[in-house]
């Protein structure tokens, strides 16, 4: 079942039964602007225990907060009774709320206009009761009412205003804007999980570029990532980067992201994170070790936004090797198949292309890993090995660390061509390790 026939399911359900019952928030705005909405919320007077009752198996998940999750054949939609919320001491929830009986009690608790549309989906009948319709129409984000106390409610507010501005390609009224700009600094007590959240939303929802923009000139970028805000101003040598600077390179490379995942997308926001710290001036401007020190800040700002360890090892990886491209046309026929199995390539090779567009747009080895991809089926990439390491026991060879290099020397012949079967690869281990049987120094001449 999809969202959508499971909400309209739930609010005729619930008029029946005598209640009132509406489609409201994120999904009546993108269908009042033609957009397919990615789920559906409902709002009713009907209190939790009423819910509940009707909708056997569902679930609540902020009953405190009249929130009951609906869950059926596969599809799930949040159904929340109307609700007045009472003080928020700690910038996230409200400490209380009251139940209503007035859908206009609820629009007006809510954050921006533009989400505090109601729809009955019987009729397409709008209820607006905070001029969002208008603002839609406007393409304008504004807080309901003192966008002061908006903020001051829910800290996170500061960061959906940027999401939603920069999804949806809207301008934010100048008197919102004016209140994040001031209060930015109340970021610092959101979780990092919410704000991981939100920061991935801007990435890949659309307009990546817009929203780090409107993040830096509120202040919230230095705020939440002062090793991105670090890359304004950061010159670059003209010859590889006639765009300019490192924050205007990376702002062209956000502008070009397109259904990226949330680890290409923080891979092409990081992937110059190191220059700010390792530029210098010689014959040129420098920016020796780059790659290393931005893995590294990397790795910092990634466990501060509680990313999880496998997303945090790609997008890692992604940034140390951003830089292997260029030697591409030079690799051994082994380093490049190693290259190319890397896990997620397809990552590593469109962060490569990205990187391309938004600099000096040569894309001649971007175009040669596509075709050496086409060319070289999975089993040349990565064959089955001839030899493990009991095959070196049987041949007399005491295990010990020489065991991995005379592995790989076997796989670099391998992949190179230069053998062909098991055979081949025993010979040429007696030819080139013999003396590392018994442990010690192995002696071999490179090839």
């Amino acid at each position: 079942m999809v969202p959508e026939t499971l909400a309209r399911r739930i609010v005729s359900r619930l008029r029946e039964a005598g209640y009132q019952a509406y489609f409201v928030g994120g999904c009546v705005r993108d269908l009042v602007l033609g957009r397919e909405p990615k789920d559906y919320d409902v709002a009713t007077d009907a209190q939790p225990e009423e819910i509940l009752k009707r909708f056997p198996g569902s679930g609540c998940v902020g009953a405190h907060f009249g929130v009951v999750l609906v869950r059926d054949d596969g599809a799930q939609v949040e159904v929340a009774t109307f609700r007045s919320d009472r003080d928020y001491a700690d910038g996230r929830r409200p400490t209380s709320v009251q139940f209503e009986s007035s859908p206009r009690e609820d629009a007006v608790r809510r954050d921006f206009t533009i989400n505090g549309l109601m729809m009955d989906p019987a009729t397409g009948e709008v209820l607006d009761f905070v001029d969002g319709r208008a603002d839609l129409e406007r393409r304008v984000i504004r807080a309901i009412g003192d966008p002061e106390i908006r903020f001051g409610e829910d800290h996170l507010r500061l960061l959906r205003g940027i999401r939603f501005a920069a999804r949806l390609k809207f301008e934010i009224e100048p008197g919102t804007f004016e209140a994040i700009r001031r209060q930015h600094a109340l970021i610092r007590t959101v979780s990092a999980e919410r704000v991981r959240e939100e920061l991935v939303c801007i990435l890949t929802e659309g307009g990546a570029r817009r929203g780090f923009e409107l993040l830096d000139a509120t202040g919230l970028l230095d705020e939440l990532l002062p090793e991105v805000a670090a890359m304004k101003g950061v010159a670059q040598p003209p010859e590889f980067h006639p765009e300019g600077d490192v924050w205007v390179h990376t702002l062209l490379l956000l502008d070009k992201l397109e259904r990226a995942s949330p680890t290409l997308a923080m891979g092409a926001l990081l992937h110059d994170v190191g220059k700010p710290s390792t530029f210098r001036v010689a014959e040129r401007i420098r920016f020796d070790g780059h790659v290393e020190a931005g893995v590294a800040l990397a790795e910092g700002i990634l466990d501060r936004l509680r990313f999880s360890r496998h997303d945090a090892e790609q997008v890692e990886a992604l940034i140390a090797n951003h830089m292997r491209f260029k030697d591409v046309p030079q690799m051994k026929e082994s380093t490049l198949k190693r290259f190319l199995r890397l896990p997620k390539f397809e990552e590593h090779l469109e962060l490569h292309r990205l990187d391309c567009l938004a600099s000096h747009g040569r894309l001649e080895n971007y175009e040669l890993v596509r075709r050496k991809l086409e060319e070289l089926p999975a089993e040349q990439l990565k064959p089955a090995p001839f030899l493990t390491g009991n095959d070196l026991i049987a041949e007399g060879f005491t295990p010990g660390p020489v065991f991995s290099e005379i592995l790989r020397t076997v796989e670099d012949a391998q992949l190179e061509g230069g053998i062909r079967t098991r055979e081949e690869a025993l010979e040429l281990v007696r030819r080139l390790f013999a003396e590392g049987k018994g442990g010690g120094q192995r002696s071999r001449v490179r090839g």
